[in-house]
């Protein structure tokens, strides 16, 4: 069997709802920007995804109530967390026994606070890979699960093939921009060529978040998750 089998088939077997590969080359000059020389020199990258609980995800409206809360962040934040970088680190390590690099991204650690973003976005590496767009909530949609899957990834120079960019598929929708609490998306479409900033206020959303964490002990709201066309369930 190929490398890419062997690896896509540890991951379905670690529960990984998402798999796939990214050319990289598209967006070196924003990996350049956001993690410097040693991040941007991998070619390519494994984008690994694990779908959110959706009663979890449903009750979010709630998220004040601190039960709400904390199964939410337990479970489909920290846990999940842990259950992707464990996946990383595994599949790495057979990766590199195979003669090649793999460089495993933490799957949610900040690199920089000035720039409230990680060394590499999975979002970024998802969206080439083919598993879905980037929606105007800066979150990766897939046509699955819609925005409702935490990811990671590992940078790699195992020449795997890699997917297609999926495009959008949002269209005229705002539902996301128009649930945000504190109007922290413009609605613009994701453009390679454009800044985060250009749809998305990081800054406003952390500092909403932190007056959640001060009053309930934790900073969960999720409304562009919760409130999204492609993740709910069509009810018939």
């Amino acid at each position: 069997m190929s490398l890419l089998t062997d690896l896509e088939d540890l991951a379905r077997d670690e529960g990984a709802d998402f798999f796939g590969v990214a050319d990289l080359a598209p967006a070196r000059d924003a990996i350049l920007d956001q993690g410097g020389e040693i991040v941007a020199g991998y070619p390519r990258a494994i984008s690994l995804g694990f779908r959110l609980f959706d009663p979890l995800v449903d009750q979010l409206p709630g998220r004040r109530e601190r039960a709400v809360a904390v199964s939410y962040r337990l479970h489909c934040y920290d846990v999940i967390n842990q259950r992707l970088d464990l996946l990383a680190s595994r599949l790495s390590s057979v990766i590199q026994r195979s003669g090649y690099k793999a460089f495993p991204v933490p799957s949610s650690a900040r690199a920089s606070d000035e720039k409230i973003c990680a060394v590499f976005s999975h979002k970024m590496a998802a969206h080439l890979a083919g598993l879905g767009w980037i929606g105007k909530s800066c979150l990766l949609v897939t046509p699955e699960a819609g925005p409702r899957v935490r990811w990671t990834t590992i940078l790699t120079d195992a020449p795997l093939k890699a997917g297609t960019p999926m495009d959008t598929r949002c269209g005229d929708c705002r539902d996301c921009v128009d649930a945000c609490p504190v109007k922290a998306f413009t609605g613009r479409d994701f453009t390679e060529a454009e800044p985060r900033e250009a749809r998305y206020d990081a800054r406003r959303c952390e500092k909403y978040l932190n007056g959640l964490e001060a009053s309930t002990g934790y900073g969960v709201c999720g409304m562009c998750l919760n409130i999204c066309p492609h993740g709910k369930k069509v009810e018939k």
